[in-house]
């Protein structure tokens, strides 16, 4: 399989082949980007499809510099979602996660998860902009720090300050909630 070099390189020939395998590598992590961003599936998959239709009519204009795809894609996933929300004033919720492999949990264990997830989905809500999309793209993405200064367009430092600040604003927003 062609590198994604090379992908990126026919694809702004408009090889619509090459196009269809970025496309691949990217949707399912654009999706999961903006579905926990905004929490509705069906609004998630629109985005998606939205991004990919925004990046196809650009891609001509792509250029390597200091931006990666991944960061492009991100970008413009990142623009559609605040224009979204724009004029929303609602906070962005963290859906709930699956458990994942394996048996279902109890009742008492599906209970204290769903009570996690409640109280984390709304620390981050009270998050700023900057500091959701960089605990999402770090912990939910699993991006490096430095794919993440990439994607935010920021130095290592300041996105691991951002990184650093936002994490302490939720252990604290979350001590806040457990007191209650």
């Amino acid at each position: 399989m062609p590198d994604e070099h090379e992908l990126v390189c026919r694809a702004i020939q408009h090889d619509r082949e090459a196009f269809g395998r970025l496309y691949d590598l990217y949707a399912d992590r654009i999706y999961k980007y903006i579905y926990y961003r905004i929490g509705n599936a069906t609004e998630a998959e629109d985005l998606t499809e939205e991004v990919f239709v925004k990046s196809w009519e650009a891609i001509g204009r792509f250029t390597w510099q200091e931006r990666s795809l991944a960061a492009w894609l991100f970008r413009i996933a990142h623009n559609l979602v605040v224009d979204h929300f724009r004029g929303r004033r609602e906070t962005i919720p963290l859906e709930e996660w699956s458990p994942g492999q394996g048996e279902a949990p109890d009742p008492e264990t599906a209970i204290e998860r769903r009570e996690i997830l409640r109280a984390l989905r709304e620390a981050i809500g009270r998050l700023t902009e900057e500091q959701r999309q960089v605990i999402l793209l770090r912990f939910i993405e699993g991006y490096s720090s430095q794919e993440v200064a990439r994607i935010m367009g920021k130095s290592d430092e300041a996105t691991r300050a951002l990184q650093y600040r936002a994490l302490a604003s939720l252990q604290r927003l979350l001590g806040q909630e457990t007191a209650r």
